[in-house]
């Protein structure tokens, strides 16, 4: 395993900053451990809440960037729903997200391969009108992704030993 370190000072100026700055610190750091970016050959040196959260950031992003056709889009079907993210955040006791990422990847299913595709700008904003089935599911992580960004934030605190070390 990767050693993670935070330092203490950037935890507690992004704690104070709030709960976005308090898990980008943690994200940054589990960055940097594995080279800057997570890969096939970089998994295993991470434990499972740091790919968790990893997950979870990837998903932050995508989803709020563009939704659920972006995050498929841009490659990330298979690592949000092919693994068992929706089940480590689900025993984080975050119940909610798990059944829309549940939801989400029974659309994925049905959907994935087509939407994957190389396309162009313009096709890519085409897969919005084609797929309205995400649209729900966008509008409910968008309606609850404070709730849930605190969530994570308030289950790596409750665990910080298992995200990182804290050095001074």
């Amino acid at each position: 395993m990767k050693e993670v370190i935070v330092l203490d000072a950037d935890l507690r100026r992004a704690a104070a900053e709030g709960m976005d700055e308090f898990l980008a610190v943690f994200v940054t750091a589990i960055k940097t451990a594995i080279g800057g970016e997570l890969t096939q050959e970089n998994i295993s040196e991470l434990n499972a809440q740091q790919i968790t959260l990893l997950a979870y950031d990837i998903l932050h992003q995508e989803v709020m960037d563009g939704g659920f056709v972006q995050l498929i889009h841009n490659g990330y079907g298979p690592f949000i729903f092919l693994n068992p993210f929706a089940k480590a955040i689900k025993l984080w006791g975050m119940k909610p997200l798990a059944k829309l990422i549940y939801e989400a990847h029974t659309l994925y299913n049905r959907y994935g391969k087509d939407i994957e595709k190389d396309c162009t700008d313009e096709e890519f904003m085409a897969l919005f009108e084609q797929y309205p089935d995400f649209d729900d599911l966008d509008d409910t992580f968008v309606e609850y992704e404070e709730e849930w960004t605190e969530d994570v934030a308030r289950y790596v605190d409750d665990h910080i030993e298992q995200f990182a070390s804290i050095k001074e």
